[in-house]
């Protein structure tokens, strides 16, 4: 029996031909970059108590555990990925004025 596939996978299997083998040597520098991607320490943090329960209702709003929402935060963070909503709309106001 085949099994179902889901839309994803479906687009995976159309482009599969068009996938090209990578060199031992790209293959190696990309398993490095995984390898150190994946790797995580535990840390110790103090935070005030109202601050850990809005992380906490912030997390199970999102459905997942406090700590990944912290992690999440603070990668986005440094990626220079974290966005500041009320500034955001600041700008766009700003934008569609006629200054």
């Amino acid at each position: 029996m085949k099994p179902k596939l889901d839309a994803a996978e479906r687009s995976i299997e159309r482009a599969a031909s068009s996938y090209r083998p990578v060199s031992g040597k790209d293959r190696k520098r990309i398993e490095t970059i995984l390898d150190r991607s994946r790797k995580s320490r535990n840390i110790n943090i103090r935070i005030s108590e109202p601050t850990l329960a809005e992380l906490k209702k912030l997390a199970e709003r999102e459905g997942l555990p406090y700590q990944t929402l912290v992690s999440s935060i603070l990668h986005k963070y440094v990626t220079n990925r974290l966005v500041d909503e009320e500034a955001i709309t600041k700008s766009l106001r700003f934008l569609r004025s006629d200054h």
